[in-house]
């Protein structure tokens, strides 16, 4: 059925009601690779610094986090919205921001409103952007925007919305670090609540045209902003402010990610790409925005 973008971006938000606990929060954390080894941490199970991600006693939530809070991915309210019915086997994550308004509590409860702010066309898809504002009691917590690109949905005839890329500084990154994802990591990121069979199961990774399960485009995010925090940002979670992305391309459990980031006043501009197939891009335009 073809996506009716008037009708998905006129609805009525829709409403969800979120909870989490410290054991969220951990499983989450080691599903991006805490407690494993860096170049930084080549002892991370008893490291300090690390502990804050996998200790309930010390426990700090990276704000990426926000995207699996409740059990499941921001997009999930998005993609029910009406005018909207896809295929999982056409459908990518096509970027990610998540802007948080104070730091993440480790245990919480929180109500999500979703909608659908618009739907553009690129021809041979459509990319579909879904916003999830998330507050508590007390007050707001975060909000998500994430656009979806769904193949063959295209040619209705919409806008065909920003194409603007953000361009590389041109001098040498002020740091550069390597993240090996396990051959388990999808399995095990999976269990935050992205139960798309795309990452486990490899007739199902045939059928969306990959010759195996990909990891998590969210996964790879998350491992990012760990990096960044842990290398730059002295470990704080509490400084980010808002962290975005464009997913440039796949990653396959097993590989290694190489990230490379540039310091500019406030933030921090990222690439990763695949150190095992030619630098292939996996991650671009992406800030971290921090104090």
């Amino acid at each position: 059925m073809p996506i009716d973008a008037a009708k998905a971006t006129s609805a009525e938000p829709r409403t969800t009601e979120l909870a989490w606990d410290h054991k969220d929060v951990q499983l989450y954390h080691l599903g991006i690779g805490a407690g494993a080894a860096t170049p930084e941490k080549p002892h991370p199970a008893t490291d300090p610094d690390e502990l804050r991600y996998t200790l309930e006693s010390a426990l700090r939530v990276l704000p990426a986090f926000a995207t699996v809070a409740g059990g499941g991915m921001a997009v999930a309210g998005g993609l029910a919205a009406p005018g909207i019915d896809v295929d999982l086997a056409a459908v990518l994550h096509g970027g990610q921001t998540v802007t948080v308004h104070r730091a993440l509590p480790v245990s919480g409860r929180a109500t999500q409103t979703s909608s659908v702010p618009a739907v553009y066309d690129k021809g041979k898809a459509a990319v579909i952007v879904l916003r999830s504002e998330v507050a508590a009691d007390d007050g707001p917590l975060w909000t998500c925007d994430t656009q979806i690109f769904v193949r063959g949905e295209g040619g209705f005839g919409g806008e065909r919305g920003p194409s603007a890329r953000l361009e590389l500084p041109d001098r040498a990154p002020d740091l550069h670090t390597e993240r090996h994802i396990r051959p388990d990591q999808a399995l095990l990121y999976r269990l935050s609540g992205d139960w798309n069979p795309l990452h486990a199961d490899p007739e199902f990774a045939k059928l969306a045209g990959f010759d195996r399960p990909i990891l998590h485009g969210l996964c790879t995010y998350g491992v990012t902003l760990k990096a960044v925090v842990d290398t730059l940002l002295g470990g704080d979670v509490t400084r980010v402010r808002s962290y975005t992305t464009r997913f440039a391309g796949v990653v396959f459990p097993g590989e290694t990610l190489r990230i490379r980031m540039w310091q500019e006043p406030g933030r921090v501009q990222v690439s990763v790409t695949a150190a095992d197939r030619d630098e292939a891009p996996v991650l671009a335009d992406t800030v971290v925005e921090h104090s």
